[in-house]
């Protein structure tokens, strides 16, 4: 077979079954786990100005290279658009706009999209999942987040997943703590990378989120930002701390975890997945953005949040042979007398709840047969030209040894929801 001229582009890749069914599954569990919080979807556009995401700090290289960026075709007044890199500035600029009522609890799942090298797990378009909470400064909003997310993760069956927790502290924190980095980063300036000593220059605080090898030693003999938290930050960081062992919610505390966007105040975490055999293995993670949506016009508005990964969850979860639960087709029907009762009765089922499906073309017995084996169906209807001169349909046990019924054609509707869930146990 010849190679199609056009393929997805670079970064890119088409999801399909079997694995857009996991992906389904996935997003399920994660809209059941936040709706049990109280949270609602929102569903934002998949571009916005620029101006949004420069809130976001120019020392962030999702600002300065990671951007898909465009202009629309307004020969007047062409608006600079990007294609949304995260969700977190989307969400704060539609609280600016529209300003609902807090607490303002939400929960979005889309994709994202950042130029980078696609890797294991990374793609220039990403799905994501995340939740955000605005308009409360109690730290019980961050354990409430936290717990949202390493719920979900839980739900999904990962047992293996960690939580790093770490405090950015306040504005008078981070002035301080900058001056003391900055000083320790100067004095080992010239061992340090090449793009970690421009990082410097900009924001001292990203160079501790440097994964390159040559930057791990100075990283690692740094001060550590906790031990700069002044009472109000370190009483936040306490009552969140508590908050989690209250909840069972076991922790890491990572004091050089700093994440990667400059908005980030007080409470950061992450989620990481040490199964994972890449270059990153953090799955999600998030924290407080105390000033974010007053950066884009709005009101003084606390704020936390978290986003997830589902590419790479789901490779956390093929990491540790953990299987979502996927609805396969409950029921197959193989009609060889022309395909006509096949139409009717597939949609006779569906309208009562149960999945169904067939074949088409009028094949073999033998042929649709196999796709009923394929199918991942329970139970077979089998109609051939006995049993459609007898208004009946043999029913065949799919996924345990094979046995057949025959049944009456219209007790159908009656009894297969009752033999379906029979089947399961």
């Amino acid at each position: 077979m010849s190679k199609s001229q056009y393929q997805a582009p670079k970064g890119t890749r088409d999801i399909m079954a079997p694995e857009t069914n996991r992906v389904s599954a996935l997003l399920r569990l994660f809209e059941e786990t936040l709706n049990s919080g109280g949270y609602n979807q929102i569903i934002s556009p998949i571009f916005e100005d620029i101006g949004v995401f420069q809130r976001l700090g120019h020392s962030s290289e999702i600002v300065t290279k990671e951007m898909f960026d465009l202009f629309d075709k307004d020969p007047k007044n062409p608006q600079h658009l990007v294609l949304r890199p995260e969700l977190t500035a989307s969400i704060c600029r539609a609280f600016a706009q529209h300003r609902p009522v807090t607490p303002w609890k939400v929960w979005y799942e889309g994709p994202q999209f950042r130029y980078e090298k696609p890797q294991a797990g990374r793609y220039r378009q990403f799905l994501q999942v995340g939740a955000e909470l605005l308009g409360s400064p109690d730290p019980h909003a961050d354990v409430e987040i936290i717990s949202m997310a390493s719920r979900f993760f839980q739900k999904t069956g990962l047992a293996n997943t960690k939580l790093l927790l770490n405090s950015l502290g306040d504005t008078e924190t981070r002035g301080n703590y900058n001056d003391a980095l900055t000083n320790y980063l100067n004095l080992n300036q010239v061992n340090l990378s090449e793009q970690s000593q421009e990082t410097m220059l900009k924001n001292p605080l990203r160079v501790l989120d440097s994964k390159r090898e040559k930057d791990q030693e100075i990283i690692q003999n740094a001060p550590f930002i906790t031990d700069f938290l002044n009472d109000d930050s370190n009483k936040h960081f306490q009552i969140v701390q508590e908050g989690l062992s209250l909840l069972g919610i076991d922790y890491d505390l990572a004091p050089r975890l700093v994440r990667g966007l400059d908005y980030y105040t007080k409470t950061t975490f992450e989620f990481v997945a040490p199964n994972l055999d890449t270059a990153q293995n953090a799955v999600g993670g998030g924290g407080r953005y105390d000033g974010l949506v007053e950066a884009l016009g709005g009101p003084p508005t606390e704020g936390i949040g978290f986003a997830i990964g589902i590419d790479r969850t789901l490779l956390a979860c093929e990491a540790e042979n953990v299987s979502q639960s996927v609805d396969n087709i409950e029921i197959f029907i193989v009609d060889t007398t022309g395909g006509g009762e096949a139409l009717v009765l597939s949609d006779e089922l569906r309208q009562i709840g149960l999945s169904v499906d067939r074949s088409f073309d009028q094949r073999s017995m033998k042929a649709q047969m196999k796709a009923a084996d394929r199918s991942g169906a329970q139970l077979a209807i089998i109609i051939g030209t006995d049993e459609l001169n007898e208004n009946q349909v043999t029913l065949r046990d799919l996924r345990g040894d094979g046995i057949q019924t025959v049944l009456d054609r219209q007790s159908l509707a009656k009894i297969l929801p009752e033999m379906l869930q029979e089947t399961t146990k």
